[in-house]
């Protein structure tokens, strides 16, 4: 469907044309006239969906058409979980009020809070911020809600899961009219307490799910190989740069201390590289990420810290060196490749300690994920056993290595074993693959 069919404000039209944009995605064929018609939007759609437009043209044909509640109030208020998120979506509202009168700002925590009231004085038409600081703002009266028009939610999922329902129940109060709008955005629909949040906040709304968030992306290759320790972790990864031909990639670890080590492994492998953690403040955050974005360095090491948020079209590839501890979290992570269509790969190396997180990440899939192998670096590791055993009335399921080196368990039943097959990962259903294609040529393989 074309933008033109959206019943979009002329001059609306004409920036999206400027935008390079032509064809609208499915959320934003669902979002817009939804929202242009008014009504509270409860929506899910996967990472790189072109939610962030869904509405912001919306938010933006309001301002065209209808007449402000107030004169110093913001008229829309745009919440984001994180700095980083909050930063790419003001970065596009930028683009989309470009050569009109309307001023927008953004609040983040981490910056001079003196700075931003002052730039809250200034009455902003839209304000995109993260829910702690502007809760802080509001609390000391630098800005008012009272004639807010539209309030959008991006990722309100995330930001319930990292507890910031205290100070979204705060900035909704200040903002409790009856005409206001508000457009709500979750990974998932099915959050208990995403949608008791929507029961308070919305009025009759619509609900639009698009693409299951649990289904994996299908312009992403997502590979996964076993790995014994964590030598054979730093192999393996070494194998995957000097083998796979990227353009830039992100390199997700469990830990702070791991960025700071694995970046200082790759560079001395010839890499440039960057790492990046929470426990930066924000404006070594912003460096780093401007300079990963502006390419001045071949590879991110990062926490989840930039698993939502990061929109970098020359990222190719993505390596979980661990997998996360929350299976919608490997969804975010990958999507930082295979953006706007391009095609990505993505890598996830699973060992004894990946275990449990790899078998949740298959539940919430709902399929059988397969292992791949690089040649000559076969892991001795392939997974655990379920054993079923009773316990208190209870069937208690466990799980134990199968056959690991120095073991000293005694005999167990073993109820299931679960074998895997080389597949063609991509949206299910997944196909059987009777040749795979191995990820390095035998002739290729490093040396022992």
């Amino acid at each position: 469907m074309h933008f033109s069919e959206l019943a979009l404000d002329r001059r609306l039209l004409a920036t999206v044309e400027h935008l390079g944009f032509t064809q609208a995605t499915e959320i934003q064929q669902q979002a817009i006239p939804a929202a242009i018609a008014g009504k509270d939007l409860l929506a899910s759609s996967r990472t790189g969906s072109g939610k962030t437009l869904a509405y912001l043209l919306p938010a933006m044909q309001r301002m065209l058409k209808t007449k402000a509640l107030s004169k110093k109030d913001p008229r829309v208020l745009v919440m984001a979980p994180t700095r980083e998120l909050a930063k790419q979506v003001y970065g596009q509202l930028r683009l989309v009020v470009a050569n009109t009168p309307y001023k927008s700002e953004l609040i983040l925590g981490g910056e001079d809070f003196n700075q931003q009231s002052k730039a809250l004085a200034r009455d902003p038409h839209f304000v995109v911020a993260t829910p702690g600081r502007l809760a802080d703002h509001l609390e000391h009266g630098h800005l008012y809600l009272h004639g807010l028009e539209l309030l959008i939610l991006d990722e309100a999922d995330r930001m319930l899961d990292l507890g910031f329902d205290k100070q979204l129940k705060a900035i909704h109060k200040a903002a409790d009219h009856r005409k206001r709008q508000t457009l709500m955005f979750s990974a998932t629909l099915d959050h208990a307490q995403v949608n008791q949040f929507g029961a308070d906040l919305l009025q009759t709304p619509a609900r639009i799910r698009i693409d299951a968030e649990a289904q994996i992306h299908a312009d992403i290759h997502h590979r996964f190989l076993f790995s014994d320790h964590l030598d054979h972790k730093e192999a393996q990864l070494k194998a995957l740069l000097t083998r796979q031909a990227f353009t830039q990639l992100i390199l997700f670890t469990a830990t702070r201390a791991d960025t700071d080590r694995l970046a200082a492994l790759i560079s001395e492998w010839g890499y440039s590289s960057l790492a990046l953690s929470g426990e930066l403040d924000q404006s070594g955050r912003n460096q780093i990420m401007q300079e990963f974005a502006a390419g001045k360095a071949q590879v991110l090491i990062t926490t989840d810290v930039a698993s939502r948020g990061l929109d970098i079209a020359r990222v190719s590839h993505v390596i979980n060196f661990d997998l996360p501890k929350h299976a919608e979290e490997y969804v975010h992570r990958v999507g930082r490749t295979g953006r706007a269509g391009a095609k990505g790969d993505a890598f996830s190396l699973v060992g004894p300690k990946d275990w449990v997180s790899f078998k949740q990440l298959e539940a919430f899939l709902d399929q059988e994920l397969a292992f791949e192998a690089i040649p000559q670096m076969e892991a001795k590791f392939k997974g655990f056993a379920i054993k079923t055993v009773k316990g208190k009335g209870k069937s208690v399921a466990k799980e134990k290595q199968a056959k690991a080196k120095g073991a000293a368990r005694g005999p167990q039943k073993v109820k299931k074993k679960f074998a895997f097959k080389m597949t063609d990962i991509g949206d299910a259903p997944m196909k059987v693959k009777k040749s795979p294609k191995p990820l390095l040529d035998e002739t290729d393989a490093p040396e022992e």
